[in-house]
């Protein structure tokens, strides 16, 4: 029951049995008790995973997989299990999907690396969850430990087939686990912890580094170090089945005021990471003005958050009042907010000068005697509204106004 609820308020859509958490959850009698005497029996087999494709920031579709509620409830029983025996010994440098751990966190102990050292590894692992070899991961567990159905149903949810749109049946290959099921981020983190972590820790134990499930970001003194440590990364990637994205991966200058320039021309000195971009920028330290390099909302992020703000043509929403359109509006901005307002706050009035736009366009479809007139024109009005109502949405009552 405690599993369940946890899925039921991470939501997400029904499996291959179109079961959605409302009907589990109207009738938990019929669907969970079944489900939990074939766990406790050694039963349970896992019914195959509904593949869906969303769209990446470079305009490629991602594959995700999506188990059935009562697949997802039986993961999660077995992920906060087995959770609560490795957490303990992750690394201190691992943020993802962890108890009391943040990817702000890991995006301020990167701000603060990069105030030490100079240079920067952005490594990204060529299609991480896709590549995951079955034989190694499933060892990894084994290292943690030994009850017998965990490995089982680890095994099992690894090698469950994948539904396609034409639904037809992919079978698994030996490697690969589906990114949308409950159990993946924990394998994932047992793997690279294994694989990644505890290597360096023994390798390199005064290299600072972040890692967020599979983004990783490795701090060096030299363009030396950085490279030889790049080297020895690719290999120990390919001992373990992965690879590494070339075209991705680089190396990166953390150009500042106080640094001696490299006497070479850099290629590159800015890198994302978590949804910001870590690049030189103007700050003010101690009552000066000097070159820093800190985080603040990426142009991917930025471009993201547009796109979604396009497809609800809010400017169409004509029968809404403009309170009600603030009240849909409400999560996603205080979201967005909370998320990157975190880092250089200034930085994000780009993003709302678009909400702002949107709204003097929905202003202009609105009111009759603004059609035929400059756009400005309901700007102006848009401008009149918030000074009058400032708490209307989200961004305005921090004092992103027209």
């Amino acid at each position: 029951m405690d599993a369940f609820k946890r899925v039921r308020a991470k939501g997400g859509s029904a499996g291959v049995d179109n079961i959605t958490t409302a009907q589990v959850d109207g009738n938990q009698r019929k669907h969970l008790y079944p489900l939990w005497r074939r766990l406790a029996s050694g039963s349970y087999h896992p019914r195959a995973v509904r593949q869906t494709f969303i769209s990446k920031s470079d305009g490629k579709q991602r594959a995700l997989g999506i188990p059935t509620v009562a697949d997802r409830v039986a993961q999660q029983v077995v992920a906060t299990e087995l959770e609560a025996m490795v957490d303990k010994t992750f690394s201190g440098n691992s943020f993802g999907y962890r108890p009391n751990k943040s990817a702000h966190q890991a995006v301020e102990q990167c701000r603060i690396n990069c105030l030490k050292r100079s240079w920067v590894i952005d490594l990204d692992i060529k299609g991480f969850f896709d590549n995951i070899d079955h034989e190694l991961l499933l060892k990894a567990v084994k290292f943690h430990t030994s009850r017998k159905h965990i490995l089982l149903y680890c095994e099992r949810w690894l090698q469950a087939p994948v539904e396609l749109k034409d639904k037809s049946l992919k079978h698994h290959q030996g490697k690969g686990t589906p990114q949308g099921g409950v159990i993946s981020p924990i394998l994932a983190n047992i793997f690279l912890d294994i694989v990644f972590d505890r290597w360096m820790a023994k390798r390199y134990p005064d290299v600072p580094f972040e890692r967020y499930a599979d983004d990783i970001v490795i701090h060096c003194h030299g363009i030396k170090e950085a490279l030889r440590l790049l080297e020895a990364i690719k290999r120990r990637f390919s001992e373990c089945k992965l690879e590494l994205n070339q075209e991705k991966s680089k190396i990166v200058y953390c150009r500042q005021n106080q640094r001696k320039q490299p006497p070479f021309k850099v290629k590159y000195q800015k890198f994302d990471f978590l949804g910001f971009t870590f690049k030189p920028r103007i700050i003010r330290a101690h009552g000066k003005t000097r070159l820093g390099f800190t985080p603040a909302i990426s142009q991917k992020s930025i471009a993201r958050i547009t796109k979604e703000l396009n497809q609800l043509k809010l400017h169409r929403c004509v029968h809404f009042t403009l309170s009600r359109i603030g009240e849909l509006l409400k999560s996603k901005l205080r979201g967005w907010l909370n998320y990157y307002a975190k880092f250089r706050k200034s930085e994000l009035r780009q993003l709302f000068r678009v909400v702002n736009l949107r709204l003097a366009k929905w202003v202009r479809n609105k009111y009759r005697r603004f059609m035929r007139k400059h756009w400005f024109c309901a700007y102006k009005h848009l401008q009149g509204i918030a000074k009058s109502y400032p708490y209307l949405f989200e961004h305005w009552k921090v004092g992103f106004m027209p």
